[in-house]
């Protein structure tokens, strides 16, 4: 969204305000009837209309979404991009293509429009004033970034929440490549190399707060845990946190922040306070945008009872893109948010499973 004027602090705040006190079977009812309509839908969902034996438009609850079946993710490895947005959005298309990160297979491509950028940059200053973090501060944003939506960040910090970010490169496909491929001796290599620059921004004593991935903080609080208690915060995206580690960091932050988002190109959520006495780091999605369930891994379309693992099921619900029922590559608890947010979150989030041939690597 480089170059877009940002809204104020205060535009932004009513922009949650509106999206949380949405009824998010009103919400599923506009977002089919805009990718289905029959002249100005979106022509991926066109095609599939027809391919169906009713017409998505009657669905008029959420939970009906399981009728459209799991999203196929290859559609959005070998698609056009363009074709998941709908006609009424004017023609051509003018933007930025957003790929994952391919941990398994090409990645997958979605275009974002200005409102979608807007969404996700007005929930992650939401998450930055709830945990803590202070405008108009210095940051280092250390994350992947090219095609990865990760890296609009340094927008998000920047205009909406007045920072001044440095920023290093971080290609977490050539890690995966590394590991996959035996060469742990290169894969350290390259992390060593990350290090160097991240202390080299740090040490000029210019930068308040890290942003960064639990796998690469980890390997700073070994290579220079100086600069690390120096911090004032880290916000952390990734899965490959656990309780146990996320109090180790705010240990190794000596009284600093340690902020948490999860998700990934395709939808987010942000990370509530955790719960020590419970064991849990809990997290919200971005309603009623985005929107997760904690299904029975051997039943996609059956969620668990709340407090017990299984697979989470993300479904995007954007006026401009719509993926109902994507099977994540996460595992997590079902979290029960009754009485502090309008749908369910998860907990504890990990890979489902992580072998040498899908490998995490610095994500």
């Amino acid at each position: 969204m480089t170059g877009t004027a940002a809204p104020p602090g205060a535009a932004c705040d009513a922009l949650i305000e509106g999206w949380l006190a949405t009824d998010l079977d009103r919400w599923t009812v506009h977002v089919l009837r805009r990718h289905f309509h029959p002249e100005t839908g979106s022509p991926y969902w066109l095609r599939r209309a027809a391919e169906l034996d009713f017409d998505p438009r009657d669905i008029t609850r959420y939970d009906q979404l399981t009728t459209l079946g799991p999203f196929p993710l290859d559609s959005l490895r070998t698609g056009d991009p363009a074709d998941l947005v709908p006609l009424a959005v004017p023609r051509p298309l003018s933007g930025r293509v957003w790929d994952t990160g391919g941990t398994t297979g090409a990645p997958c491509r979605v275009f974002y429009t200005d409102d979608m950028l807007l969404h996700r940059g007005a929930w992650r200053r939401w998450s930055f004033v709830t945990e803590g973090f202070a405008p108009g501060r210095g940051w280092l944003q250390a994350t992947p970034t090219g095609p990865h939506l990760i890296g609009n960040g340094v927008w998000e910090t920047s205009e909406l929440f007045g920072g001044r970010v440095h920023v290093i490169d971080m290609d977490p496909r050539w890690v995966k490549r590394l590991i996959r491929a035996g060469r742990l001796a290169d894969a350290r290599e390259y992390t060593t190399h990350l290090l160097e620059q991240i202390a080299d921004v740090l040490d000029r004593g210019t930068v308040d707060y890290l942003n960064t991935t639990p796998p690469l903080l980890q390997a700073l609080i070994q290579h220079r845990p100086d600069l690390v208690a120096r911090l004032e915060g880290v916000r952390l995206s990734g899965t490959q946190i656990s309780p146990d580690t996320h109090r180790d960091f705010l240990a190794a932050l000596d009284g600093g922040i340690c902020g948490l988002s999860y998700g990934n190109t395709l939808g987010n959520a942000a990370g509530l306070p955790p719960r020590r006495e419970a064991g849990l780091l809990p997290y919200v999605p971005n309603h009623p945008q985005v929107t997760m369930a904690v299904v029975d891994r051997d039943d996609w379309a059956t969620p668990v009872e709340y407090g017990r693992a299984g697979q989470v099921r993300l479904t995007v619900l954007h006026e401009d893109l719509l993926l109902p029922n994507v099977l994540e590559r996460d595992q997590a608890l079902r979290y029960n948010c009754a009485g502090v947010w309008p749908s369910d979150g998860v907990a504890n989030v990990r890979p489902l499973q992580v072998t040498t041939t899908a490998p995490e690597g610095l994500y």
